[in-house]
């Protein structure tokens, strides 16, 4: 599937559907050069889900984790991972196995230990459509 916004409220209200037609168990790979809208579209995803919390991607702590919505929302930034072990040493399996939703930003650095099944989300510029157009691309795996 594929999406295409205009705006970054377009884009915060994609991850807001996605937050509300997500299940317990629902894993996300997100997908997307720097500045490209992962972290609105998060904060769209989160607020779906009924997290009123200020949503930050955790950058340096590798996981950030949100309980107060209709789910528990684990939110991964493995940007500055060194090494897959280290997802090991933060319990990584307790929390995509478990009864939340994860997020897994730059996801493609860790894809030998991505679940078998898991959701996609690339997000992309184009700037010959416009500064703040985004396309979207969902693919179930």
């Amino acid at each position: 599937m594929k999406i295409e916004t205009y705006t970054e409220r377009e884009t915060y209200e994609a991850g807001v559907r996605m937050g509300k037609e997500s299940r317990a168990g629902q894993v996300y790979t997100l997908i997307g050069d720097l500045g490209v809208g992962k972290t609105v579209f998060t904060k769209g995803l989160a607020n779906g889900l009924g997290i009123k919390e200020q949503v930050s991607s955790p950058t340096f702590t590798i996981v950030q984790i949100y309980e107060e919505g209709r789910l528990p929302f684990y939110h991964f930034d493995v940007y500055r991972i060194g090494d897959v072990e280290e997802m090991d040493e933060i319990g990584y399996e307790d929390y995509i196995y478990g009864e939340g939703v994860s997020l897994i930003e730059w996801a493609d650095l860790i894809e030998e230990i991505l679940p078998e099944h898991y959701t996609e989300v690339r997000i992309e510029k184009d700037l010959e459509q416009g500064f703040d157009y985004r396309r979207i691309s969902i693919c179930e795996y």
